[in-house]
């Protein structure tokens, strides 16, 4: 049986307008998921190095939306569009991502969140309309080079929420432990 992509294509018809990425994060699925759940989280990490991200508007939800501006490290403001097609947490997300609402080049991603032991397998499959508009990205815009930053600022950005966490915990637990109570 041949895996379709979320377009309802086999997967071997879109193996020349794909790119596929995975990293393994050392953090829990659900905090993993959570990055992609919220403002907060998204502004702090997405993005490839030297980017940042100003937020318009964002709806978390099946046929909600993101629109955001990405700011390059060269002044470069790239208007974004996100639109959540399928949201099942902690387990995947599916959008559809572009310019704009209408953008006729906008292409699909699926992220797929895996539970290995204590930490997270998260895999992006990003399937664009053409060969050619799968290249330019590669060649033009380094969607390689990118996804694999981006992914790494997702990692960094969770094993600081779980530093902080675990940081918190410890004064907590110090806090509310009377001095010289401590056995």
């Amino acid at each position: 049986m041949a895996t379709t992509s979320s377009g309802g294509e086999p997967e071997h018809a879109t193996a020349d307008r794909e790119i596929v990425m995975s990293r393994v994060i050392s953090a829990p699925r659900e905090l993993v998921f959570e990055a992609f759940t919220q403002v907060r989280h998204l502004s702090r990490w997405w993005g490839p190095e030297g980017f940042s991200t100003t937020t318009r508007s964002f709806e978390f939800r099946v046929g909600g939306a993101w629109d955001f501006v990405m700011h390059g490290p060269d002044g470069t403001d790239y208007q974004e569009w996100i639109t959540w097609r399928e949201i099942v947490p902690p387990e995947r997300i599916a959008l559809l991502h572009g310019e704009s609402r209408d953008d006729p080049n906008a292409f699909e991603s699926v992220l797929a969140f895996e539970p290995v032991g204590d930490e997270t397998r998260i895999v992006m499959r990003t399937v664009f309309p053409t060969k050619e508009l799968r290249d330019e990205a590669v060649e033009k815009y380094h969607a390689i080079e990118g996804g694999e930053q981006t992914l790494r600022n997702l990692a960094a950005y969770v094993a600081e929420l779980t530093r902080n966490d675990t940081g918190r915990n410890e004064t907590t637990s110090n806090e509310t432990t009377p001095k010289g109570a401590e056995s």
